[in-house]
């Protein structure tokens, strides 16, 4: 559990900083492991596999491509063991449209010797975010 309350702390302060483009992706590569795989769902802007490193550093543009704000409101952390259960209350704002969505996703995250192997996100509705995204 600790290795996703730190990975979070980190992605904050990567976007803090300015994100894709602005900053270094070194602070976040620490908690995935260099073979780390995110499934996302193919109706959202930004779906597909992401594998690896690289993958995952150009996954963090693609959603900061789409989302003008993408606040994480509130996590509760379901699971302690691997894999891991987090469900997040999130509120976004699309860069395309402006149009803001508050819903939850539920992730499924696998960790091995300390780091991320795999997410699994799962969205409330696929549809309506890709609508929101769309003029």
């Amino acid at each position: 559990m600790s290795v996703l309350k730190g990975m979070y702390a980190a992605e904050a302060s990567y976007f803090a900083a300015g994100g894709p483009g602005k900053t270094t992706f070194a602070p976040l590569a620490p908690f995935f492991s260099p073979e780390v795989v995110l499934h996302q769902a193919d109706g959202l802007p930004y779906g597909g596999i992401w594998r690896g490193h690289e993958a995952m550093e150009r996954f963090f543009t693609a959603m900061s491509d789409t989302w003008d704000v993408f606040d994480m409101v509130e996590q509760s952390f379901l699971s302690e063991t691997s894999p891991l259960v987090v469900l997040t209350q999130v509120h976004v704002r699309s860069r395309a449209t402006g149009r803001e969505l508050d819903f939850p996703i539920l992730q499924t995250i696998t960790v091995e010797d300390g780091r991320i192997t795999e997410v699994r996100p799962f969205y409330w509705d696929t549809a309506a975010i890709a609508a929101a995204c769309t003029n």
